[in-house]
């Protein structure tokens, strides 16, 4: 009598084909060999059997084992059989005969006559049985290389428990599960390992792959690594095979964080997609792109941005495709990429298949002739700024000024008054967009300019430079501020009547006038401004009243002549090029300002939206307004709205953020294969601190030295800093000014040279480092730190 390891199902059973297919093809699963149904009468044993089986038992080890059926329809494509058949553990090799034929018995139990009847139909049979080697297992399960409940083809489904998998198999219990997609969902407390789930959903893959369908299989982990005990079709109905979609679709935060931190509504996310849509089609405009170019790449200006979690990111690869867009592109692809600022380069597969190659021969010159116009364009426009400056303020005033009043006009009044701002101020963002682009050509140009000529000390003496200008008006605030401060300090008057004392109530009424959309996450349209809660604005002010004076540093003009020693066209270039270099960068700051009225006015009309909604029984509550997008919002007045269920949109947008924000931040930077759609994911973000010690080094922007202690600030609205005490945050915005002004220096995690915080420090003259990534981790609330502002150094003291 021969006991055999045999691929046909109609000799082995089905479990016994593969175990045997799954040896020929090299998955190495634990030693087995299948005993043939015929071997049994009645389940006795015939003749000659338990020598056979003695025989095979020495050939594949030592025990114990297992004992298993292995019916002809078993472990089909059409029916699985699970759990129908009697199965047999930790079987001694005296035993093994008699736990055979208690399976080959159940071949005619009930439950599988049942089966039978259900599923399958025909009689009941015997199954041949497979007798394997058993695995000491630490953690064992099953693995499904797609997902038999949802039907996805593009995933792996992982059960697992402690010890051996038949209570799992059984159902008796649940066990862990892990989702292996394009990001892993796992569970608390993990008893698999990160790599240990990726060696199973790659074992369930290459099982899939060489029996050519979705596979089911069994594992188990021992001291000897990962084994596969068993592989099975699905049978469940899964969905078609997607078709292969290898496009690359880069999200990244590192630049856009200051402007949108963390979580962001619909409404201001499907406001800045516009914005940005009808801003940057400008600028290409601006640097001389072609309108039937601009037009036929209309997709990529309205995609510029992603939502990745209930937080914004840019769409990288499409901002590389705008950039490609513009003169001068083929000459210098890696200068035009820095444009960007963003931390890491674009790939090889994005910056090689986008845009034109490397001008050269006549190409060459023909793209230097597109620079010289794009040169002369830009000349034209610098001459002009001033006139297009005081043009915007007036478009922009006229705008803000307007004599609707919101808190009683009507949905149709307050749709065309945001298509009156939509139309006066987005098509013609002109003023902010040529300053900013001429800004940081002559920032980057002065300060390269000085470094070459100077070396170190003419990097210093840029952020001196920079330092005082008195005019720009995101230093304003805290100038009000130290002011209001004095005043309380001066006259003594409690913190609880700050917000009503006679004394304090014209410059408050001034303050909240000029800055009252200034708020923390002033560019999020649900943010809470300064006029409707003054809470923050109040704590600065007395927070500010318990600091000495502050002596900040002064302009004052540098001695070129005597810097250059005597170089007088030396001297004159830097001062021409410096000088015009702080206009810009002032004149940034301020046109920023600008953009912060607007959004606060747009803020205004939809909230008076909101309110008509809610009277209208559309909506619970005016803030509701912000699950929505501005078309859903402006389609549900104007008539193009698709669904007139905004109460269901907005129950389903108020459940996402919420789980959203349950969540750690995603990565900065994220790759996408295929659809752009990104599931909810639970990976934690990590930071690369390439840097260890009590020393990091990072951008400094702000010269200037302190020593004091630290404060991880995260959120501004619910934390203070104390007057004296050195700031360090993730990131900032313009709302964080009255945080600002009782800090003796800044650290932030992002940010650049040309970031707010750097601004707004060099104008207070405090020490400021900007771009220390993982900063709030490494720092602790109390740590006493040493900032260098002007060679970026942060040292734990």
């Amino acid at each position: 009598m021969i006991l055999f390891a045999n691929t046909d199902p109609a000799q082995a059973g089905g479990k016994g084909a593969s175990l045997a297919r799954l040896a020929e093809h090299g998955f190495n699963p634990p030693a087995s060999f299948v005993i043939p149904a015929d071997t049994f009468m009645d389940g006795k044993p015939r003749c000659g059997l338990k020598t056979a089986v003695a025989k095979a038992l020495k050939s594949i080890g030592p025990g114990p084992y297992a004992v298993r059926s292995s019916g002809h329809a078993e472990d089909g494509v059409d029916h699985s059989h699970a759990g129908q058949f009697d199965t047999f553990l930790n079987v001694k090799a005296a035993d093994v005969v008699d736990a055979a034929g208690k399976v080959w018995v159940s071949g005619f139990g009930e439950t599988v006559t049942t089966y039978r009847a259900v599923k399958s139909g025909g009689d009941a049979a015997a199954p041949a049985i497979v007798v394997q080697q058993m695995i000491d297992a630490r953690v064992s399960g099953v693995a499904f290389s797609a997902d038999p409940v949802s039907g996805r083809r593009d995933c792996v489904v992982i059960s697992a428990v402690a010890g051996l998998g038949d209570a799992l198999v059984s159902g008796e219990v649940d066990g862990q599960s892990w989702l292996v997609a394009d990001t892993v969902t796992a569970p608390d407390d993990p008893i698999l390992s990160d790599a240990e789930v990726q060696g199973i959903a790659a074992l369930a893959r290459k099982a899939e792959a060489v029996f050519g369908s979705p596979q089911d299989i069994e594992w188990a982990i021992d001291a000897d690594g990962l084994h596969i005990l068993q592989a099975r079709p699905i049978t469940t109905a899964l969905k078609a095979l997607p078709a292969p979609d290898t496009a690359l679709t880069i999200f990244d935060n590192s630049n856009i964080v200051e402007s949108y931190p963390g979580m962001v509504s619909p409404l201001t996310y499907s406001f800045a997609v516009h914005v940005y849509d009808r801003v940057y089609q400008s600028f290409v405009r601006l640097l001389g792109g072609k309108e039937a170019t601009i037009a036929d790449n209309s997709a990529v200006f309205g995609n510029m941005l992603g939502r990745v979690d209930g937080r914004v990111y840019y769409n990288l690869v499409n901002w590389y495709r705008a950039l490609a867009l513009l003169p001068g592109f083929s000459l210098n692809r890696a200068h035009m990429e820095t444009m960007m600022g963003v931390d890491t380069p674009m790939p090889a597969e994005v910056t090689d298949t986008i845009g034109p190659p490397p001008a050269k021969g006549f190409a060459k010159v023909t793209e230097y002739g597109r620079l010289a116009g794009v040169t002369a364009r830009l000349i034209f426009e610098t001459l002009r700024l001033p006139r297009t400056r005081r043009n915007f303020y007036a478009r922009l005033n006229a705008a803000l000024k307007s004599d609707l009043d919101l808190q009683t006009a009507g949905p149709t009044a307050l749709a065309a008054e945001y298509r009156r701002i939509e139309s006066t101020l987005l098509e013609r963002w002109d003023a902010p967009l040529v300053n900013d682009f001429l800004c940081m050509i002559a920032f980057g140009a002065s300060r390269n300019l000085l470094q070459k000529w100077l070396g170190d000390d003419g990097l210093l003496l840029h952020n001196d430079v920079m330092i005082g200008q008195g005019d720009i008006v995101s230093a304003e605030p805290a100038h009000r501020i130290a002011k209001m401060g004095r005043i309380v300090a001066e006259l003594d008057i409690p913190q609880d009547q700050i917000g009503t004392h006679p004394a304090l109530k014209d410059e408050l009424s001034s303050y909240l006038a000029k800055f009252g959309d200034r708020c923390t996450e002033e560019l999020k349209l649900e943010s809470i401004p300064l006029t409707e809660d003054p809470t923050q604005l109040l704590a600065a002010i007395a927070a500010s009243a318990g600091r000495p004076p502050a002596e900040h540093m002064a302009a004052s003009e540098p001695d070129w002549p005597t810097i250059f020693q005597g170089k007088l066209i030396k001297a004159r270039v830097a001062k021409w090029i410096v000088t015009w270099a702080k206009a810009r960068v002032r004149d940034r700051e301020n046109l920023r300002f600008e953009r912060t009225r607007l959004f606060g006015r747009a803020r205004q009309v939809f909230l008076s939206m909101g309110r008509e909604f809610a009277a209208r029984d559309l909506m619970d509550r005016p803030r509701d307004v912000f699950h929505l997008t501005v078309p859903e919002v402006m389609g549900a007045i104007e008539g193009f709205g698709l669904s007139p269920n905004l109460r269901g949109l907005i129950a389903q947008r108020q459940a996402e953020d919420e789980a959203s924000a349950s969540r750690v931040d995603p990565p900065e930077r994220i790759e996408v294969r295929g659809p752009a759609i990104l599931p909810a994911t639970t990976t934690h973000a990590t930071v690369d601190m390439a840097e260890t010690g009590d020393t990091r080094s990072a951008t400094g922007c702000s010269a200037g030295q302190v020593t004091a202690k630290a404060c991880v600030i995260r959120d501004p609205k619910t934390e203070s800093l104390a007057p004296g005490d050195i700031l360090v945050a993730r990131h900032t915005d313009p709302g964080w000014i009255a945080v600002f002004s009782n800090a003796s220096a800044i650290v932030v995690e992002r940010g650049s040279l040309l970031s707010h915080s750097a601004i707004v420090a060099r104008e207070l003259g405090i020490p400021c480092v900007v771009g220390l990534k993982g900063a709030t981790q490494w720092v602790e609330d109390g740590d006493v730190l040493h900032v260098d502002g002007a060679i970026g150094v942060v040292r734990k003291t």
